[in-house]
C-alpha cells in the first residue's frame, strides 16, 4: 500500500503473471486502504492457485462502490461489467445454449430453470443472490411437493448453472455452492419383479413385440425406451450369442458408446419370434412401437392390469433394477456393471435391492451348522446332552492331576505371613 500527496492511497501489487499493476483508492483513511489491500491480496492469491474465493469474500466484491469495482475490473481482480447488469433470465439463457446434452436432458434441466424464474424473477440481478437466498429457493422445491430425489437433482442443476456463472464473470461466488441436495435414490419406490409376476405379463402381452419389450428390460436390463428402441437386427451377434447395445445415455463419453451383453436364455425365443414376422429390409427390432406418439410406460401400466399384477413404480427402470439384483448374486460384480451400462456406486445407489431371497439363504446357511447340535439332542437324554455340554475338553497332551489338597488354610489377612 503507497500513500500519494493529498491523502490519496494506492496498492501496488504483482498478478499471476508478475506484471507490476496499481489499483488507485482515492482519498481514504489509513485503515481503510490497508483493509482494502488486504481483500486484493486474497483476491490474488485465488486467481494464483485457481480456487473459488470464500463467502464472505465474495460479499465483499459483491458490494463494492462502482468506482472502486471498476478500478478492480481494470486489473483484472474481478470481472467484467456483467458483475453489476447479469439477471438470472440472462444467465439461464446462455447456461441452456451451452449445453451440449441430450434433448430430453434439456427437458429435465428445464424444470429447474422454471423453478428459479418462479421464485427469484428473471430480471433479478445474480450479484444480489446470496446463499441464505438459495437455501430458502431449496425450502420452497420442499414446500411444493416434490420428492427428495427430485429435489437433490434440481439444487445439483441449479450448482451446475452458477458454477458456470462464475466461470463467466457473472458472480464472483455460487450462491449454491453449500446448499445440502441430498440423496437422489429413493429406495421407497424400488420393487423386486419376479419372474411369476413377469410370466403372467408375459402373456397378458397383445403381441410378440410387447413381449421382446418387456423381456429386453426384465431380462436384458436395457434401458426403456431409449435402448430398447435403438436396438437394431445388426446388433443381434447369433454366432458369438451376444447383443450389442447402443447407449444412448452414455454416447457421449468416450468408449461408451455401446456395451455388450449376454445373449439371455429368457431374451431369445422372443426375439427369435421377432425376426421370424419381422419384414425383409427391417432395420429395428422393435418397429411397431416407434411414433412420438407412443407412450409406452402408459400402455405397459395397462399390460400389467390385465395380468392382474399391482403396478408398481418407474416400471422400466425397476425391471432392470431386479435383473441387475439378480446377476450381482451369481456374477462380479465388475460384470454386471458392464452389462448394464452403469458404476458400482450408481449400481449400489439406485438398482441393487435387499430381496426376500437374500434372507432365506441367510436363514439356510445358519441352519447348517446348527444341525450338529440338532442332532446332539435327539441322540441322548437331556441330563447327558447338558453334562456332555459343560464338562470341559483337555488338551490330547495333558496329564490329569492326581494330587488333591484335603486340608484347611490357616486364616490369614491381606499381606503375607511374615517368617522369623
Amino acid at each position: 500500500m503507497c500513500d500519494d500527496p493529498g491523502g490519496r492511497r494506492r496498492i501496488v501489487f504483482k498478478d499471476g503473471d508478475g506484471v507490476r499493476r496499481s489499483v488507485r483508492l482515492g482519498r481514504m483513511s489509513h485503515a481503510q486502504a490497508l483493509a482494502m489491500c488486504n481483500k486484493v491480496e486474497c483476491i490474488i492469491a485465488d486467481r494464483i492457485v485457481g480456487q473459488p474465493h470464500t463467502v464472505e469474500l465474495g460479499e465483499w466484491i459483491r458490494n463494492l462502490d462502482d468506482t472502486i469495482r471498476s478500478r478492480l475490473a481494470r486489473v483484472g481482480l474481478v470481472g467484467p461489467s456483467l458483475l453489476r447488469k447479469s439477471t438470472v433470465g440472462s444467465m439461464l439463457e446462455q447456461f441452456f445454449a451451452s449445453l451440449s446434452v441430450k434433448a430430453s436432458t434439456v427437458i429435465v434441466y428445464g424444470q429447474t430453470r422454471r423453478n428459479l424464474l418462479e421464485f427469484f424473477g428473471r430480471d433479478r440481478l445474480l450479484r444480489t443472490i446470496t446463499g441464505l437466498d438459495a437455501e430458502k429457493w431449496r425450502q420452497y422445491l420442499v414446500r411444493s411437493g416434490l420428492e427428495q430425489a427430485t429435489v437433490s437433482k434440481r439444487v445439483k442443476t441449479a450448482r451446475q448453472a452458477f458454477k458456470r456463472a462464475v466461470k463467466w464473470g457473472m458472480i464472483e461466488v455460487n450462491p449454491f455452492a453449500d446448499v445440502t441436495a441430498g440423496s437422489q435414490a429413493n429406495k421407497s419406490r424400488m420393487r423386486f419383479i419376479g419372474r411369476a409376476d413377469c410370466a403372467k405379463i408375459l402373456a397378458a402381452c397383445p403381441d410378440g413385440q410387447w413381449r421382446l419389450i418387456v423381456a429386453l428390460s426384465r431380462f436384458g436390463g436395457l434401458r426403456c425406451p431409449s435402448e430398447v428402441l435403438a436396438l437394431k437386427w445388426s446388433d443381434v451377434d447369433w454366432d458369438r450369442e451376444r447383443i450389442r447395445v447402443p447407449s444412448c445415455k452414455t454416447e457421449h463419453y468416450v468408449g461408451r458408446e455401446s456395451r455388450e451383453i449376454p445373449l439371455f436364455p429368457e431374451i431369445k425365443p422372443h426375439l427369435l419370434e421377432a425376426f421370424d414376422v419381422a419384414e425383409p429390409g427391417t432395420e429395428h427390432v422393435i418397429w411397431r412401437y416407434r411414433t412420438h406418439n407412443k407412450n409406452l410406460r402408459t400402455q405397459f401400466h395397462r399390460i400389467i392390469r390385465r395380468a392382474g399384477v399391482t403396478p408398481w413404480p418407474k416400471p422400466f427402470h425397476n425391471m432392470r433394477s431386479t435383473r441387475q439384483t439378480e446377476l450381482a448374486a451369481e456374477h462380479p460384480i465388475h460384470v454386471v456393471c458392464y452389462w448394464l451400462g452403469n458404476s458400482r456406486a450408481i449400481a449400489q445407489e439406485h438398482y441393487l435391492q435387499i430381496t426376500d431371497a437374500d434372507f432365506a439363504r441367510a436363514v439356510k446357511a445358519a441352519q447348517n451348522p446348527a444341525q450338529s447340535g440338532a442332532e446332539l439332542a435327539r441322540d441322548g437324554s437331556q441330563a447327558g446332552i447338558h453334562e456332555k455340554q459343560n464338562r470341559p475338553v483337555l488338551p490330547s497332551d495333558s496329564t490329569p492331576c492326581e494330587l488333591v489338597q484335603d486340608f484347611d488354610m490357616t486364616p490369614t489377612g491381606f499381606e503375607p505371613v511374615s517368617r522369623p
